[in-house]
């Protein structure tokens, strides 16, 4: 008897998660049952016809769709948050329900009415990546609908999924519908001073190994306007969530919370390179300055400062001199250096590759001074974070820091690591000093203003992390993680539990190491068994975690707060 042969399809799927269904279901189960009926009847059903779409299973607080389009896919997720948050609005906060909603696109197994395969689990575990309100999807859908829906995402990275081999790119959809339902504030205020958000250029010269030289440029560029005091400047990590988007720049201006914003694009070939950089009044449109340049390569710094001098010029009606800084003598170690930073703190294995590409260009130019900055930090990570030996890699790091700070007084990066570094040898005075130089040198520094606040937690001034780490927030709208693990950590200190949980419970930071402070929250506001369950999920990761062992690795200034954080871990049942 002929084996029967395997059906599979091409489809975009999409799964849908009912948040908090337990909680849901215990308080008012008959209750709850009815809601989640009604919905599906008034809108999820009616959303699926609309969008060709066909519903494949029920499975009590989810539900799988298929669909011949991505388009048609997405554009049914966030139609589906939008009118499910509408009809949350007649209800209390306790029976409202809130969804999580992940789509990919690839291969699955035909079985009957039902579906299989990696298509269909890629799909469940993007769903259950994303917070409450949230639409997750997978690279392959953003590579079918990034210029045909009206709409924004933003690129959460390479995410490692639960029986998924390979680490798999993910973007979330940023929609203002969606945003204004969830109950998100509206637009950015606008500062006082003159902002400006720098958008990562274009690489045109045909060669997509040239994309870091690129993304080199645009992070100087940013670097270089931050240093003016008299300029609001939106920090690298959140404009680089535009790139490769076609989104108009009113939105991105209204989403950023700035007045203007700079676009360009380079090419690079045979030692030359030609840039093109325009700058926009994003709220009339018009053009302000534009201006090509073709330079040799070696000259590639000197552009740097005309721009920057330009748009300085343009928007604050007066040229600033700067102190000037240690600009690399060798193109090659630059390059080395700006694939190396690029690689820092995304891995182990990453960190690993971006210490020898600083190596190498220390060893191309031995006084550049971002190389031996970039690396200090690396060698703190490689024992504090990644679980490298300590000794020798804590004093070399100081060592290189302190370096760095020489070779370039003027860089607020190198002031920032150092600053950073000796905190944790607990040299306050020169800690403090170095923090208070970079911040004077660059006050847009948004790394900088998250990273002292955790030090003004440990020295027992919470109310002062807190309005730090906002100000990060402002600089920085769409920040990596860590800055939510710092304002969790600072409000726990403030010892406000629920605004702690809220914020750990950001799908940016969720299930790294802030579970910690989760569960210490979670037990201070006694709701035990969650508090107990956080931390038994931080202990699976972290398995050689004691609480004497933290407490005696943290540069605390103020015993009061050690107390207060050793009282939460004991109460969430961490070991001691």
């Amino acid at each position: 008897m002929a084996e029967e042969r395997v059906q599979r399809r091409l489809a975009a799927i999409l799964a849908a998660d009912v948040v908090g269904y337990s909680r849901l279901m215990e308080a008012d189960e008959q209750g709850t049952l009815t809601v989640l009926k009604a919905r599906r009847r008034d809108i999820l059903v009616p959303l699926i016809t609309r969008y060709r779409g066909r519903l494949v299973k029920v499975m009590g607080d989810g539900v799988l769709v298929e669909f011949a389009s991505a388009v048609d896919a997405v554009q049914c997720a966030i139609d589906l948050q939008c009118s499910t948050a509408d009809a949350n609005d007649s209800l209390p906060d306790s029976k409202r329900v809130i969804l999580r909603i992940g789509i990919n696109l690839g291969d699955i197994i035909v079985d009957g009415s039902d579906l299989y395969g990696d298509g269909v689990n890629v799909a469940a575990r993007l769903e259950a990546l994303g917070e409450p309100g949230d639409i997750c999807v997978s690279g392959s859908v953003y590579d079918q609908v990034k210029r045909k829906l009206d709409t924004g995402f933003d690129d959460l990275g390479l995410k490692s999924l639960k029986n998924i081999t390979e680490p798999m790119r993910v973007y979330r959809v940023r929609n203002l519908a969606i945003a204004d339902r969830k109950g998100e504030t509206g637009p950015l205020p606008l500062p006082s001073e003159p902002s400006i958000a720098v958008l990562p250029f274009n690489n045109m010269s045909g060669d997509a190994e040239q994309d870091v030289f690129t993304d080199g440029l645009t992070e100087d560029l940013i670097t270089d306007l931050s240093r003016n005091a008299s300029l609001f400047v939106i920090a690298r990590h959140s404009t680089f969530a535009y790139k490769g988007k076609s989104i108009d720049i009113r939105l991105i201006a209204r989403d950023l919370g700035v007045r203007y914003l700079l676009e360009g694009s380079a090419r690079r070939a045979a030692g030359r390179v030609r840039i093109n950089v325009q700058l926009i009044d994003a709220v009339s449109g018009a053009h302000l300055w534009a201006d090509r340049f073709d330079r040799d390569l070696e000259d590639i710094f000197a552009v740097q400062d005309e721009v920057t001098a330009k748009i300085v010029e343009a928007l604050v009606g007066r040229l600033v001199t700067q102190p000037p800084r240690n600009r690399p003598n060798s193109m090659e170690a630059y390059d080395l250096c700006v694939r190396g930073r690029a690689l820092i703190g995304i891995s182990p294995k990453a960190s690993r590759e971006s210490r020898l590409l600083l190596q190498r260009a220390i060893a191309l130019d031995p006084d550049y001074a971002e190389a031996h900055r970039l690396l200090a930090f690396h060698l703190w990570q490689a024992w504090a974070q990644w679980g490298e030996p300590e000794v020798p890699n804590r004093l070399v790091a100081v060592a290189m820091a302190e370096k760095a700070v020489k070779l370039d007084p003027n860089d607020a990066g190198c002031r920032f690591v150092l600053g950073h570094l000796l905190a944790y040898e607990r040299r306050w005075p020169e800690s403090d000093a170095e923090f208070a130089t970079a911040l004077k040198i660059d006050p847009n520094y948004a790394d900088a203003w998250a990273d002292l606040s955790d030090f003004s937690v440990l020295s027992g001034k919470p109310a002062t992390a807190i309005e730090q780490v906002e100000k990060a927030l402002r600089l920085n709208p769409h920040p990596p993680g860590w800055y939510y693990w710092d304002l969790g950590f600072a409000q726990y200190a403030a010892r406000r539990y629920e605004s702690a949980v809220v914020t750990l419970r950001n799908e940016a930071t969720y299930r790294t190491i802030s579970r910690r402070v989760l569960a210490a929250s979670l037990a201070q506001l006694g709701r035990t068994s969650e508090a107990r369950q956080e931390g038994g999920l931080f202990m699976a990761s972290n398995p050689h975690f004691t609480i004497s062992q933290w407490a005696a690795s943290q540069p605390f200034r103020d015993q009061a707060t050690r107390d207060h954080f050793i009282d939460g871990y004991r109460k969430a049942g961490l070991p001691d």
